[in-house]
């Protein structure tokens, strides 16, 4: 299907995983049915932990960030999308979480001020998107760099091509019905508690094709220093398989952790609020009826 070639698409990201834990599905799709998708990353991630034994030397080098470009061009290549960076490579820094002393490094992206608005609408002036994609006020779930990301990306859109933004967020509903149907989780992983993630209501439910789908769980794999995929597969990163059992593939085809090791829902959903412009009317197919 090619119904939406012409169309264009940009999703601001602030780390690299972050366009496969959010939006992997949903790009995917849209770029196998023809349309232009682009992801903005803002740093390199240079906070993260990493999972797994033998690459911990890239934390205590600092040298994490560099090899994290390295994986977002691998998951940006099974995403079908191209990728570049706010500002180019290395241009503003991972600012951690709140209260971690990266906040006060310097090119931390928190204190990236009115360049990264300038920066981003150059982009947007250049590839003159339809839609733009990033997470809601709040960053989803609290990171200062997420709510950095909406900030300069609402800042940016004004008098430029951009339609309407959405915001990725987590779907209270089918992440409930995920989190229920993990079974069984790998003995040194943790099951999540009820605030794991800032649950919330959704304008736009995208169901994920088997396709799209098995994108974005490459996209993961892709990640290694980042995300645990318990579906047995293992890499140079982490050679340790993981193995999960669920009770319903449909809330729960998969298995996930982050570097906290703490189980989460590899969702077929992923899930969207209306940020700005005209609402979009989709339904279970992401893009019907989209007048572009």
């Amino acid at each position: 299907m090619s119904d939406l070639v012409g169309a264009r698409v940009v999703a601001v990201h602030a780390h690299p995983d972050d366009e496969a834990i959010w939006t992997g599905g949903t790009l995917a799709t849209l770029s196998a049915r023809g349309a232009e998708v682009t992801v903005v990353t803002c740093t390199l991630g240079e906070q993260g932990e990493v999972i797994g034994e033998p690459y911990q030397g890239l934390v205590r080098t600092d040298q994490l960030g560099g090899f994290r470009i390295h994986e977002l061009a691998n998951s940006l290549d099974h995403l079908g999308v191209r990728g570049e960076f706010l500002g180019g490579v290395a241009c503003w820094r991972d600012s951690g979480m709140i209260g971690d002393p990266a906040n006060d490094r310097p090119g931390a992206f928190v204190h990236s001020g009115e360049a990264a608005v300038h920066q981003l609408k150059e982009i947007l002036e250049r590839l003159r998107p339809h839609l733009v994609i990033t997470y809601g006020p709040d960053g989803g779930y609290g990171h200062p760099d997420h709510i950095r990301a909406h900030e300069i990306t609402h800042a940016a859109v004004a008098g430029t091509s951009v339609q309407r933004v959405l915001w990725a967020v987590t779907g209270a509903n089918d992440f409930e019905r995920g989190l229920a149907a993990i079974e069984e989780i790998p003995q040194v992983w943790r099951r999540a508690d009820h605030e794991l993630a800032r649950q919330q209501d959704v304008d736009v439910r995208i169901a994920l094709s088997d396709a799209a789908y098995a994108a974005k769980v490459r996209a993961f794999e892709a990640h290694a220093t980042q995300l645990w995929v318990a579906n047995g597969s293992v890499s140079a990163v982490n050679p340790l398989a993981a193995f999960a059992r669920t009770s319903n593939i449909d809330a729960a085809p998969l298995v996930f952790a982050l570097s906290n090791l703490i189980a989460q829902p590899l969702m077929r959903y992923e899930h969207f609020q209306y940020g700005w412009g005209t609402p979009l009317t989709l339904a279970q197919c992401p893009m019907e009826g989209l007048s572009w």
